[in-house]
């Protein structure tokens, strides 16, 4: 059988060895942490369990789609419930809106709470529904590094669609078109930050995103999102794939224009493939430091990161859900300071995930697990102990005052991640999470593809090349398709959500 190395176990990864298993090759995946998941792992908190990246789930079957590659019923392995509502948010007006699965039912929603029409909510979602469904083959499920992606039929069903996709305007421009309330453009603009972008700059084709949540639907994975990694590893193991935890790559070996294997701390292994699930930018600077690397891609703008504060809180909010925003009161302002002065606004968007809502032994009897998010800039040097000090003052007061309690008063344990943290435990570059940015309308062929022009044997997967990166690594279950081998088609991966 060939050899397949595989360097990292985030999601991508795994998904990866599995497809490859599948197949009949030997695979072995190498990760430097003790476990796997990569960003989409978990941990417990003196009672409280957390999900500790990842948070918002979609698109479950592509997902259960790696069971039956392999012959296995997925419901053996895991189970997941559609969410509803989805979302409730919340702005510093007081008003509030609860985003529910049906669509007909959310742009109700909108109408009673909002004034904004329902039937301008039906269109738009009607809109990005049959503009996903017209490029999703060509601009997110294929290579645009290939030429016959561009000869296929489905370029004909994309070129239908370039007139409303939006490409000479921007995200928010758009939909303030669309809508005069500024809160619901507030809400449909938030979608940029599902890939790390900034809605005043990114294009207006980010208003796809929306199809996934509203038409499609938001899930929820029995034992929290970490369950996905462990079911996926569970089925990984029983085909033969081999996890090497403990065990960082220092180089990829190439001789004569091939990759033929990795070098880690302990040994060298030969491999037919070689696949990175690491961040473009460290596989290029670490891994092949003798390799010409692509320069213009490597320095394109990175993505936002995040800020979270894993809390223990210890009392209950029953107007809480599973999934809740408080946005600021000045949107393009708070993305000013995350893009352009690379700090975080003093009245951030607070994003605060509760699975203990779905599960409640994730928390102790009569108290709630929040993770709490707030969207950031990736690490260019900043303070980031002043940052956390400062930015856990104006999430405790912002907070406090939408809930109309102390919150300072019922955090009973904190532990807090930041972009440091991020880049350190999971080779994203820069503490970016998706990569690069989506903030210019050519950012999707700017993007490293998942194979290498340079080295025969070399392919990558994971947030940071396309397919896959670019689109809402947040949703888990985007589905990278290109020409990983010649017999391979597709890898899975994830996000966090923002």
């Amino acid at each position: 059988m060939t050899k397949a190395a595989i360097i990292g176990s985030g999601i991508g990864g795994i998904a990866t060895a599995i497809r490859l298993a599948v197949k009949g090759y030997d695979v072995t995946v190498f990760e430097a942490n003790a476990s796997f998941g990569g960003k989409m792992h978990q941990f417990d908190l003196q009672g409280y369990r957390f999900d500790a990246g990842p948070s918002l789930f979609t698109l479950p079957h592509l997902v259960d789609e790696l069971f039956t590659l392999a012959g296995r019923n997925p419901s053996d392995y895991f189970t997941y419930t559609r969410l509803d509502p989805i979302t409730h948010y919340f702005w510093p007006d007081g008003s509030h809106l609860k985003a529910y699965a049906d669509a007909e039912k959310f742009a109700t929603e909108a109408e009673q709470q909002l004034g904004v029409r329902a039937q301008d909510v039906q269109e738009v979602l009607a809109k990005s529904a049959r503009l996903y469904k017209g490029t999703a083959d060509t601009f997110l499920h294929k290579s645009l590094h290939r030429l016959d992606t561009y000869l296929s039929t489905d370029v004909l069903k994309a070129l239908g669609c370039l007139s409303d996709l939006g490409l000479t305007t921007t995200m928010h421009d758009a939909n303030a078109r669309l809508f005069k309330d500024p809160r619901f453009v507030q809400l449909l603009d938030r979608f940029a930050t599902y890939n790390g972008s900034d809605p005043y700059q990114a294009p207006g084709t980010l208003n796809l995103i929306p199809h996934l949540e509203h038409n499609i639907g938001a899930f929820y994975p029995k034992g929290g999102i970490y369950s996905i990694a462990a079911s996926l590893v569970k089925l990984a193991e029983e085909l033969g794939v081999a996890f090497r935890y403990n065990e960082r790559v220092e180089r990829i070996i190439t001789h004569n224009g091939r990759a033929t294997g990795i070098e880690t701390s302990s040994a060298r292994y030969s491999a037919g493939v070689v696949v990175s699930n690491m961040d473009v930018v460290p596989t290029y600077r670490r891994l092949l430091p003798d390799q010409p690397a692509p320069e213009q891609t490597l320095q394109q703008p990175r993505s936002s990161s995040a800020l979270i504060y894993y809390w223990g809180i210890a009392r209950e909010f029953p107007e809480l859900h599973l999934h809740n925003i408080f946005f600021s009161q000045d949107y393009q302002k708070e993305f000013e300071h995350i893009f352009r002065h690379k700090s975080i606004s003093p009245d951030p968007t607070v994003y605060v995930n509760i699975t203990s809502k779905m599960e409640k032994h994730d928390a102790p009897a009569g108290c709630e697990n929040w993770f709490v998010m707030v969207n950031v800039p990736h690490h260019q040097g900043q303070d980031w102990e002043q940052l956390i000090s400062m930015t856990r003052q104006a999430v405790t007061a912002k907070l406090s005052r939408m809930l109309q309690t102390d919150l300072q008063q019922v955090i009973a344990c904190e532990q807090v991640l930041d972009p440091l943290l991020i880049e350190q435990q999971t080779s994203s570059y820069a503490g970016a999470l998706y990569g690069s940015s989506s903030n210019n309308r050519m950012a999707a062929f700017l993007r490293h593809p998942n194979f290498s022009s340079k080295l025969k044997g070399l392919y990558f997967c994971g947030g940071s090349v396309h397919p896959g990166g670019g689109i809402p690594l947040c949703l888990l279950s985007a589905r990278i398709v290109g020409n990983l081998v010649p017999v391979v088609t597709s890898v899975n991966r994830s996000k966090h959500h923002a």
